[in-house]
This record gives structure tokens, C-alpha cells and sequence, in this order.
């Protein structure tokens, strides 16, 4: 049975959330309508959103009308869970740097910047390795390009292959570094220490012994970011194409009452 904290919730469920294309389009704020029904939910069971971002980028797609991410969830969770809050409280958090070590990380770093140096794709940008707590991310575009410029570079990438013969090589490269690595999103890929992936965030909700665990996401094949924590056997995994079908399925499983 769920702590007294969570007493107030007729359901002793807890359902996740991805962020990019499962509760909003990628890297844009929630709409109104999501955010509607996340309330409802939130009346019914406890809720908590789990992203590969850091906790800035969640905050800024999350946090609406004056209010902040951290009251609008239960639990949320960035970098995996490397970042986390439940109920607006910080979590003990944990550094990719500490595990990688700087001389170690800088190999890494140096070869993944020659790697996209040599990279011969139709347009590059800028922020090629993004540092975080938790983990780094690499796009071979670049974090700064434009919307536009990620659809073009998806359907690019869809088509060749590029962050997938990447990932490839990391693998074979730094087999002994004990990493991850992890495509999601239209751009990117995440690397991280093994086990650090997004089931890192169950680690934090342990205790409250939750009956279900429910976890929605969109890269839920294998290779995708979402992948473990979909797959994981304390979760109910539920695969959506985008924000409009997470709504859906929300309102088939939980909320009839908006169908």
C-alpha cells in the first residue's frame, strides 16, 4: 500500500510519462488540453514525468501558466531520474562525471568531436556533445538547428543511418567504459553508465510500493531511449505515436468520463 503521502488518490497507481512526443510535441510546452486531463489523472492516481532532458528543459516544456513542473507532477523526474523531485522536494541526485572520470571522459569527448568532424551530412549546427548531470548527449547536427532543421535531419537519418553506424562505433570503441548508448529524440543520442537508463527512476518511487506502474512513451523499440523502462517488468508499458494519441489512450484506460 502507497505511503500516507499519496492517501488522498482512490488508486494506488503511478503512471509515467516520457516528455518529446508523448505529452508534447518535441521540445515545444504542453498544450492545454494535456495538461486538463493530467490534472484529472492526477485526482485519481499519482503521476510523474520521466525525461532524458535535463530538469531546465523539462521545467520550460512543463511548467505553464504561471505554475512550476515540480507542482503539476508528483514526481519528475530529469536525466533519467539522475535529477528527481516528488512532491516538489529534490531527490539525492547522481554525476556522469564522477562515474566516467575526467581524463577517461576526455578521450570519449574528443572522439566523438573528431567523429562529427569527419561526419559528411548535409548541414550541421552547433552544441554537438551536450554535457549533463547524469549523462552527455551527441547529435550530429547539432542541438542549435531549427525546427525545421530536425525534421530535415530525421528524415535524413531515417533514410542513412547516421546516429545508428555512430552508436555502432561507440559500442565497439569504448566497449570497456561501462556505457550506454541510447538513440531517442529526432537528433541525438543519449550516453550514459549501464543501468542509468530511464528504469534508474524506479529507484525512487520503490518505497511508496506502488499496486501498478504504468509508463507511457514513443521510442519504446529496442535501441529507443524508452525501451527499458516500457519493457521492464514492474512497469505497464504503454508504446504512443505522439501527444493526440497519449491523450487517447489516457482517456480509454483512466479518464471515460472525457471520452
Amino acid at each position: 500500500m502507497a505511503a500516507s503521502v499519496f492517501a488522498d488518490r482512490p488508486q494506488k497507481k503511478l503512471v509515467l510519462f516520457d516528455v518529446d512526443d508523448t505529452l508534447t510535441p518535441p521540445r515545444q510546452t504542453v498544450s492545454p488540453e494535456m495538461l486538463r486531463l493530467l490534472r484529472a489523472l492526477r485526482k485519481k492516481v499519482v503521476i510523474g514525468v520521466i525525461s532524458g532532458s535535463d530538469f531546465v528543459k523539462v521545467s520550460e516544456q512543463l511548467s505553464t501558466q504561471g505554475n512550476n513542473v515540480v507542482d503539476e507532477f508528483d514526481y519528475v523526474f530529469g536525466e533519467n531520474g539522475l535529477t528527481a523531485y516528488k512532491l516538489a522536494a529534490p531527490l539525492p541526485s547522481q554525476s556522469f562525471i564522477k562515474f566516467v572520470g575526467e581524463e577517461r571522459y576526455k578521450v570519449l569527448a574528443n572522439f566523438i568531436l573528431h567523429y562529427i568532424a569527419d561526419l559528411d551530412i548535409p548541414i550541421k549546427r552547433g552544441t554537438f556533445i551536450e554535457f549533463r548531470n547524469g549523462m552527455i548527449n551527441v547529435s550530429p547536427l547539432g542541438r542549435n538547428a531549427t525546427m525545421q532543421e530536425r525534421k530535415d535531419f530525421e528524415a535524413y537519418d531515417n533514410q542513412h543511418g547516421v546516429r545508428v553506424a555512430f552508436v555502432k562505433v561507440l559500442q565497439e570503441k569504448f566497449a570497456d567504459y561501462g556505457i550506454t548508448f541510447s538513440i531517442g529524440g529526432k537528433i541525438s543520442f543519449d550516453v550514459f553508465p549501464n543501468g542509468w537508463d530511464k528504469t534508474y527512476c524506479l529507484r525512487h518511487v520503490e518505497d511508496e510500493k506502488f499496486e501498478e506502474i504504468h509508463f507511457f512513451g514513443d521510442s519504446t523499440q529496442k535501441g529507443g531511449n524508452d525501451h527499458e523502462l516500457y519493457a521492464d517488468p514492474r512497469t505497464i508499458g504503454h508504446a504512443v505515436l505522439n501527444p493526440a494519441d497519449t491523450a487517447q489512450q489516457l482517456k480509454e484506460i483512466f479518464l471515460p468520463e472525457f471520452q
